[in-house]
Formats: structure tokens, sequence, C-alpha cells
């Protein structure tokens, strides 16, 4: 069962990303944003930036959650990764409705797939990651350090994107971020129970 919903959870965020935020160029998370300041700071292709953030942030991951956290959450990064490799590919650029309604779908949907995740033993990997290494030490929920870390990121991306980009990302962060919150806290049974236990299994 906590696979189905890892895989129901990936395909929701990869929708989230593909349809409603990538067409207006909105980021997903911070870790796009620290990719985009390791592009401008040392020039590396933003590709690679991005593999270096989220290959750090999974070293994190397996020495804090485990193998068996870390080998989830890389395969929701696989199922987000082909899901929207797959609706990009046969999508045409510009969104599907108007742009606000667009930001509210994308956070919603984003913040639906990645709280069943977290639900089940799994991440989207990137910015969640430390969100959750914080939550679990500080004793707080994990979006509202998700937030919080990816508002400072957004912040400093700000010296090198468009403010107008940077505040649709924190609107759509204090959307999903809200959502994932709702669902970690959701009392429901058969689910997986994301407590310190998981902690160097």
């Amino acid at each position: 069962m906590s696979y189905i919903c890892i895989i129901l959870g990936a395909i929701l965020q990869g929708v989230a990303m593909a349809v409603f935020l990538f067409p207006h160029n909105i980021p997903s998370g911070g870790a796009a944003g620290l990719a985009i300041l390791i592009n401008y700071w040392l020039q590396l292709p933003l590709g690679l930036s991005l593999w270096i953030v989220n290959f750090a942030f999974l070293v994190l991951a397996l020495k804090y959650f485990g193998y068996t956290w870390t080998f989830r959450t890389m395969f929701s990064v696989t199922i987000t990764s082909v899901t929207v490799s797959l609706i990009t590919s046969n999508l045409n650029s510009g969104g599907l409705s108007s742009f606000w309604l667009d930001l509210l779908s994308g956070g919603i949907l984003f913040g639906i797939g990645v709280g069943l995740l977290i639900r089940n033993g799994a991440s989207s990997g990137g910015m969640v990651i430390p969100a959750l290494m914080i939550a679990n030490y500080k004793g707080t929920s994990p979006g509202r350090a998700m937030l919080w870390l990816n508002f400072f990121i957004f912040l400093l991306t700000a010296t090198v994107i468009e403010l107008p980009i940077v505040i649709y990302a924190i609107i759509c962060q204090s959307i999903s971020t809200n959502i994932i919150d709702f669902i970690y806290h959701l009392k429901l049974p058969y689910t997986y129970s994301p407590t310190l236990g998981w902690r160097k299994k």
C-alpha cells in the first residue's frame, strides 16, 4: 500500500510541475533555486548544478534516514521525472487556464503529492530532505520548515532572476506547504507514521 501511495504522490507532483507550474516558469522548490545560484556563481551548467544539489541532499538522507527511506525517495523522484518528461513532450506550453488558477492548482496538487510521499516514508527529494531533518530536530511540522527554507532561497535567487517569478514561487510554496502539513497531521488508518524512528536505520 505504501508504494501505491508513493507512486500516486510522485505522479501528482509531476503533474503539478509539468502542467501548472513549469509552463509559467515557476520553480517548484528551493533545490531549483539553489541550482540557479550555483549556475550563476560558479558558471556550471544548470543540469549539473541541479544534480549536485540533489546528490548532496541524498547523501544527507542516507546518513539520517537510512537506506529504505532513501531508496523510496529515489524511486519517487524517478516516477516524478518520468511523469514530467511524458507530459512536457505531449503538452503545449502556456498552461491550461488563467495564470492564477494554474498557480493555485499547481500549489494544491504539489502539496498533496509531497504530503503523500512524506506520509509513506519517502520524499520528493530537494529541500524536503533538510526540511524533514529540521522538523525532526525542532519538533515542528515539515511544511513550515520547508516554507522557511524555500523562502530564504527564493530571496537569494531574486538577485539572479526576475522578482515577480520569485514572488509567484513563494505564493505557490505557501499553498503547497499548508497542504503538506494538513496531510502530515491527518489521522488516517494504515498509513506510515513519520517519526524520529526513521533516523539512522
